[in-house]
C-alpha cells in the first residue's frame, strides 16, 4: 500500500493498526527491509473503489470488508491438532471429565479431536500417562475455544434437561485457574 497507492501514512496505518510513525519507516526502508507485503485489493481485505476514495481524501478512513470466511461455521470433519499440544490432549480431557461429568464421549471427541478410547482408557485410570495427567482447562491449552466449550456445555445441560435431570453446577473459576 505505501508503494503503489496515495493514501497517506496516517490512513495506512489506521488500517493496518499500526502507528504513523512505524509506517513511516518502513516505507523510509529503515526497518522492516525484506518483506513483501501483499494485495489488500486481491486478498479481499479492501476494494480498489475504497482506496481511490480515500486517496482524495485524506481525512477518510479505509474500511476492511467483512470476509465470508469470517462468518462461516468450520466444516465438519477431523480435527489436526500441532504435534506440541498432543500431550496436552490428555490433560483436556481430564479436566473435561471431572468439570462436565454430563458431556457425552462424543461432545469430547469433537471439542478436542481425540478418540472414545482414549477417553476411556483417561476415565478408568489404564492411560499409559496416568500418572503424569493434571486436569487442566483445554481452553487455556489451545485445545478448543471457549465458544465451542460454552456450546457443548450448553447442549448437553438441554440434553440433561430433556431427560429430566437436572445439570451439575459450572465449575468456579478457581478450577479452571489449576
Amino acid at each position: 500500500m505505501i508503494d503503489k497507492t496515495a493514501l497517506t501514512f496516517e490512513q495506512i496505518a489506521d488500517f493496518c493498526g499500526m502507528h504513523p510513525l512505524e509506517v513511516q519507516a518502513i516505507a523510509d526502508g529503515e526497518v522492516a527491509q525484506g518483506i513483501n507485503g501483499y494485495d489488500p485489493v486481491a486478498n479481499k481485505q479492501v476494494t480498489a473503489e475504497d482506496i481511490a476514495r480515500c486517496e482524495r481524501n485524506p481525512a477518510l478512513r479505509l474500511k476492511l470488508l467483512a470476509t465470508p470466511e469470517m462468518n462461516q461455521k468450520k466444516p465438519k470433519g477431523g480435527r489436526y491438532t500441532p504435534v506440541a499440544k498432543r500431550n496436552d490432549r490428555p490433560d483436556a480431557i481430564a479436566f473435561l471429565l471431572r468439570s462436565y461429568p454430563h458431556l457425552t464421549d462424543a461432545q469430547i471427541i469433537k471439542l478436542l479431536g481425540t478418540t472414545k478410547d482414549t477417553i476411556q482408557k483417561i476415565r478408568d485410570r489404564s492411560h499409559w500417562n496416568s500418572a503424569n495427567i493434571k486436569a487442566r482447562d483445554p481452553v487455556i491449552l489451545g485445545l478448543c475455544k471457549q465458544s465451542d466449550l460454552n456450546d457443548a456445555v450448553a447442549a448437553a445441560n438441554e440434553r440433561l434437561a430433556r431427560e429430566g435431570l437436572t445439570p451439575p453446577p459450572a465449575p468456579d473459576s478457581s478450577e479452571a485457574a489449576e
